[in-house]
């Protein structure tokens, strides 16, 4: 195995985002966004599973309908292909499961499981998730994108001290 190459600069990485953003809003007219991929894949997959479920009147009726050709989800198609291609050319992808240390490795899946659902959930409540309302939302200045951040930087921080003694 090569010797995996360094890390970019944060600030040349931050620049590239944001150049990467406006082409985004430029060619596509949207920001970022990763949850309305994952509620539509949602959608979709309970439509087939459990067709009462995308039923007139219901949550996930509209996005069922609307399918998953949109540009949100080749959006996120593409994020999962260019980070996979980017980790491969950096020699740094391998298979892990991150988390606190003094957890075991089940602890670590709940934490995730319940984590990831917390934010999910959250970012569908928001209607945006970070890339979407937080990146997009206050690069276009809404007041919500910024609301959003806030509350996301303060709920990383107090669960952080809450879990700080897995992290050694």
């Amino acid at each position: 195995m090569r010797t995996p190459r360094p890390l970019w600069n944060p600030y040349v990485a931050g620049v590239l985002l944001g150049l990467g953003l406006l082409a985004t809003f430029v060619v596509t007219g949207n920001g970022y966004g990763v949850t309305g991929a994952t509620t539509l894949a949602t959608a979709a997959a309970a439509g087939h599973l459990l067709p009462q479920t995308v039923a007139q009147g219901t949550y996930l009726h509209g996005l069922f309908e609307a399918g998953l050709n949109r540009w949100i989800v080749w959006e996120v198609v593409g994020l999962a292909v260019g980070a996979l291609a980017g980790s491969l050319l950096a020699g740094r992808f391998k298979w892990q499961l991150d988390g606190p240390v003094e957890a075991g490795r089940l602890l670590r899946l709940v934490l995730a499981l319940v984590g990831g659902a917390a934010s999910g959930f959250g970012a569908r409540l928001a209607l945006g998730c970070t890339s979407g309302l937080g990146l997009s939302g206050s690069a276009t200045l809404a007041a919500a994108g910024f609301l959003f951040l806030i509350g996301f930087f303060v709920a990383g921080i107090v669960f952080g001290q809450l879990t700080k003694g897995l992290w050694k």
